[in-house]
């Protein structure tokens, strides 16, 4: 069997269970390699977990294995015991796939060699800023990488210098700055607390898709770094600055919150911003927290169509769409009666009754004619 899973929780005996393991692994033929495993361990207060963990892994690393997932956790939840990963896996050259989670301490005060590692997912603890460096330096072929910090982090500076990497995911909170050098990076996600301002991209010319979903401002300069990006999903549950002047001249498919603040300044910007873009998708956020909070937003005819409208816009889609707002309905006409290419304009009519459906319909219906596209409407349930 190539790929194995072993739990251990709530019992007082992690030597016996190691030397279980121990055992199951040097019993394989010695021509099978270990593609896979998964040791999932719930330690009690007096566990030496280092020791017995460690020798674990070190069967493991001797077995070749390829793809490792560690999972540490206490069986009382406040302890504050980490597990220290030991030195050999720094150093293992057969890993191509690491997933550390829970109570892992990261201390590597030297450069590492992980020459084959692929993926990479930390949700783990460091010791210091340097560790973060020394660890990812030594990943010279790293494509995917997923950094989640569930709680206060260990590192004010966390960077990210790695030239191969393609795919990113920062899930964090608290107060850590993330420094990104990775040209050949071409999906970004970013979500949780993290504060956007503290996200220092790098030039990233291969840059396919960005999901930025944070409850932090976002700021110019660093919406500013994803000018290269292909798909933008960009929702902010506080503000948005946006930076003048900025072109974003790859763009073909653009998601963006409407009923927020400031949302209709930020639509026409990046329209405006967007010159190629050809699918554009709205989506309402919660409309009592709004209206409790007492967001108003008010429609300013623009001077000039975007010439994304003009030239290239094809598909129009508005999800929960409900025309509460008449700022709403005239984004709408705007959009219907100035995309000259437009093919489709879907609209959600979830949560509607059968009166409201039907003036909704009769509404859009009446803009799609008077359209000089040849658009086709559609509503979802």
């Amino acid at each position: 069997m190539p790929n194995l899973a072993f739990s251990y929780k709530v019992t007082n005996d992690l030597e016996r269970f190691s030397d279980n393991v121990s055992r199951c692994l040097l019993s394989r033929e010695a021509s099978l390699l270990l593609q896979s495993l998964h040791l999932k361990i719930k330690f009690n207060v007096k566990d030496y977990m280092d020791y017995h963990i460690g020798i674990l892994l070190g069967v493991a690393f001797g077995l070749q294995v390829r793809e490792l997932k560690l999972q540490v956790s206490p069986r009382i939840f406040h302890s504050l015991r980490l597990f220290r990963v030991p030195r050999s896996l720094y150093n293992c050259q057969t890993l191509e796939s690491l997933k550390l989670n829970q109570r892992i301490l990261i201390d590597v005060p030297y450069p590492v060699c992980l020459k084959s590692l692929r993926t990479l997912h930390l949700m783990v603890s460091y010791k210091d800023d340097e560790s973060v460096v020394n660890l990812l330096s030594g990943c010279s072929h790293l494509e995917n990488l997923e950094v989640v910090q569930s709680t206060q982090p260990d590192v004010k500076i966390f960077t990210i210098d790695v030239p191969s990497l393609q795919r990113l995911i920062i899930k964090s909170i608290g107060e850590v700055v993330y420094v990104i050098k990775a040209p050949s990076l071409k999906y970004l996600k970013v979500a949780r607390y993290i504060g956007f301002d503290s996200i220092m991209i790098g030039n990233t010319p291969e840059l396919e898709e960005a999901d930025i979903n944070t409850y932090s401002k976002i700021y110019d300069y660093t919406l500013g770094s994803l000018t290269s990006v292909k798909r933008l999903c960009l929702v902010s549950h506080s503000s948005i600055t946006y930076p003048t002047g900025t072109i974003f001249y790859r763009l073909v498919y653009l998601k963006l919150p409407s009923r927020t603040d400031d949302w209709l300044n930020l639509l026409m910007f990046m329209l405006n911003a967007s010159p190629k873009l050809q699918v554009l998708k709205l989506t309402c956020q919660d409309w009592s927290q709004n209206e409790k909070d007492g967001v108003k937003v008010k429609w300013s005819q623009p001077k000039n169509v975007p010439e994304c409208l003009l030239l290239h816009l094809e598909t129009f889609v508005w999800k929960g769409y409900k025309q509460l707002l008449e700022e709403e309905k005239e984004v709408v006409k705007y959009t219907l009666l100035n995309a000259k290419r437009l093919k489709r304009a879907t609209f959600s009519i979830k949560g509607l009754n059968s009166d409201e459906r039907i003036k909704m319909v009769k509404k859009l219906e009446s803009l799609v004619r008077a359209s000089k596209s040849s658009c086709q409407l559609r509503l979802l349930e």
